[in-house]
């Protein structure tokens, strides 16, 4: 996975296309690696404010109070809160330069610590 390759494991996982149960265990068992490589591009100072600031706002709306669909409606409360997460972690990565995702894919796809 040190190779091109791996980093269009991890791009077909975070934005391909499919669905269903197998994509989404194959995330789970991924999970790790994702987080951890978007730690390392957060980090990373060559990458533009605009995908970290992001990254934070749709964060910040799952965390703070204020919603465009209330959580108290159930199941639909919490579903925009998951869509805006999963839409706004797709966004960052595809505004991440690819050479510095690959760069930071190769790390860890070799162990390097971050």
């Amino acid at each position: 996975m040190a190779s091109a390759g791996g980093w269009d494991r991890y791009r077909d996982l975070i934005g391909g296309p499919g669905s269903g149960a197998g994509r989404a265990w194959q995330v789970l068992l991924h999970l790790p690696s994702i987080l951890r490589l978007y730690w390392r591009l957060f980090r990373d100072e060559r990458v533009s404010v605009w995908p970290k600031a992001l990254l934070v706002a749709a964060v910040a709306y799952v965390v703070l109070p204020i919603d465009v669909i209330p959580d108290v409606l159930p199941l639909v409360g919490e579903v925009d809160d998951v869509v805006i997460l999963l839409l706004a972690a797709r966004w960052f990565v595809q505004w991440c330069p690819p050479e510095i995702v690959r760069e930071h894919v190769r790390a860890i796809s070799a162990g390097l610590a971050s």
